[in-house]
């Protein structure tokens, strides 16, 4: 029986018989790891209330033929607790894990820099005030980078021409120039576009300067960018919860339907391309605390 430890955040539990269940989760040094854990949905389970969604914890396990077997579980932070207690940083929690699920296909495989990045905006959810939907596209954008998938904000994602550029197109990787402007393009304001880059890059106060109606139409482009690459949709982003600017009906929403364009004007065909993708979607902007600036 070979044992070992490392430190993880819970993405998901299934159950499994009567009384085991299926704990998935996002370690330092070992990556995405699912592990047994035996009697914890017994009322008498030593540590059943450690293994929930979003808990931190330092787990012992030990290696098994298809499953690893956990034997033991420390807390390290509980970030669980303040975030079950408040639905928009619970449904922005949810949309964090079951995208660090989706970027990790192969268990054991290191990813320490996903590793921080979660903990970073599941400990700024927890016990800061900022934003939540702030702190979701933060980590959205830092995950795409992550993965190699960062949208090009600042210079034309097909010629690299430094901008900034009026259009932006999802297929096409992000911002593009005039002479490269494809059909099907979107036209967000200036300030969505700063804003991309202030969350994509830790300037916080940047960001938090930000009007509600480019926080909202911020997250539809980061959604409709992250789900074109996972190429389905994140089933927790129809529940995420977002600041609405309540005088503003006809912007696009944070569900991706659309009224006005990014310039104001009616909405066109090829002005539907954010709303079509991020159908049902919510994200927002925020912060990241320091585990994961770096990243």
């Amino acid at each position: 029986m070979s044992l070992y430890r490392d430190t993880g955040v819970v993405l998901r539990v299934h159950k499994l018989g009567e009384a085991d269940r299926i704990i998935t989760l996002l370690t330092r040094r070992h990556g995405k790891v699912r592990a047994v854990a035996k009697g914890v949905r017994r009322t008498s389970s030593r540590f059943g209330a450690r293994l929930e969604p979003f808990g931190h914890v330092d787990v012992q396990l030990y290696t098994g033929r298809t499953l690893d077997v956990i034997t033991q579980v420390e807390t390290v932070d509980a970030f669980a607790l303040p975030l079950v207690a408040d639905y928009q940083r619970y449904t922005a929690a949810s949309a964090i894990t079951e995208t660090a699920d989706r970027l990790t296909a192969e268990e054991g495989e290191p990813a320490l820099r996903l590793y921080l990045l979660v903990t970073g905006a599941l400990r700024a959810l927890a016990t800061t005030d900022r934003d939540a939907s702030l702190v979701l596209d933060a980590f959205f954008l830092r995950a795409m980078a992550f993965a190699g998938w960062a949208p090009a904000i600042t210079e034309c994602a097909r010629c690299g021409l430094p901008g900034p550029h009026r259009a932006f197109s999802v297929p096409a990787g992000g911002s593009l120039c005039a002479r490269c402007r494809m059909a099907g393009c979107v036209h967000p304001a200036p300030e969505v576009l700063v804003l991309l880059e202030a969350l994509l890059h830790g300037d916080w106060a940047a960001a938090e300067r930000s009007a509600p109606g480019t926080r909202r139409d911020a997250s539809g482009l980061v959604a409709a960018h992250l789900q074109w690459h996972l190429e389905r949709q994140l089933r927790s982003l129809p529940l995420v919860e977002r600041r609405r600017e309540a005088a503003d009906p006809g912007r696009l929403g944070s569900d991706g339907s659309a009224g006005t364009d990014f310039r104001g004007g009616p909405s066109t065909e090829s002005d539907r391309e954010v709303s079509g993708a991020a159908q049902g979607t919510g994200g927002g902007a925020g912060g990241i605390d320091g585990a994961a600036t770096g990243t």
